[in-house]
């Protein structure tokens, strides 16, 4: 059972419950690349050593404090931050249910799991979880997560409740800056029937163990090359040629069909069409 990452209440309205929040994700297994100091061998560390100076400082000289102009700071003492805690500070206060599709996902940041925490929360939090199953309708909340308030939604997740931190509306940049500059094109009805049969051909269930991470992959497998001395032989050495990344897109999709053991709608009314005047032609001898 891995380490709970909160523990507070769930309070909606009058009714509080006692619950635990664990880290819906984890990075076990993966290369972690380390700096070190080639001539030495030895591993880079980072210490805090103050501007223009040597030395490394003192945790207990190191405060927090906000830059009000360049080279001025207005420091807080840490008495002063716990003040300004909000009552959030160990709940998650459910204000707001929505349905899941009024969340833009881009405003989804980090899932976690919720659970309760001993058998007299349980039934308070089946109750909660099962109304959210029932309605269709994820609840809106904020809590306060690594010493700041946080935007979160709660929806059903298996027995448990799914918690996924939020981002605020102006922690999200608009698109029209980013996409104003995209040409308007009239699409060809071939490129776009072919484009239809492609996604048709290779739409299925998510399963994330179908996919793996090449990079991760390959890395290892250079690790694992270097650490026995074996030559690193690269892609140009082992003779194979670069391919051109300027392709015709008729062709890729045509190629990508033929591949997927697919054919558009145009090709197949076509392959029809002759088949008819074939059988015609047949009829008149």
């Amino acid at each position: 059972m891995p380490r709970a990452y909160w523990t507070g209440y769930l309070r909606l309205s009058l009714v509080s419950i006692d619950v635990a929040l664990y880290s819906a994700t984890e990075r076990t297994g993966r290369v972690s690349l380390r700096q070190i100091h080639e001539p030495s061998g030895k591993r880079i560390r980072y210490l805090k050593v103050p501007e223009g100076g040597t030395e490394e400082a003192d945790s207990g000289d190191i405060v927090k404090a906000y830059e009000a102009k360049k080279g001025s700071y207005v420091v807080l003492e840490p008495e002063e931050l716990d003040e300004i805690k909000l009552e959030t500070k160990n709940t998650i206060r459910i204000d707001r249910f929505v349905e899941l599709n009024e969340i833009d996902p881009r405003y989804f940041e980090r899932p976690y799991y919720l659970k309760p925490r001993g058998k007299d929360a349980a039934e308070g939090f089946v109750v909660i979880r099962e109304a959210l199953r029932r309605r269709k309708v994820v609840a809106l909340a904020q809590m306060v997560l690594s010493g700041r308030e946080q935007l979160v939604a709660l929806r059903p997740c298996g027995k448990g409740l799914l918690l996924e931190k939020l981002r605020y509306g102006d922690e999200v940049r608009a698109s029209d800056a980013i996409f104003d500059d995209i040409p308007d094109i009239e699409i060809d009805e071939d490129m776009d029937e072919m484009a239809e049969a492609l996604i048709e051909k290779k739409t299925g269930e998510f399963d994330p163990e179908d996919f793996d991470d090449s990079y991760e992959v390959a890395l290892r497998e250079l690790i694992e090359r270097k650490a026995e001395d074996e030559d690193i032989v690269t892609e140009e050495e082992s003779g194979k040629a670069k391919k051109s990344n300027v392709v015709d897109l008729m062709d890729a999709l045509k190629k990508s069909l033929d591949e997927t053991g697919g054919s558009s709608k145009s090709s197949k009314s076509k392959s029809k069409s002759k088949t008819g005047s074939q059988s015609k032609k047949k009829k008149a001898s």
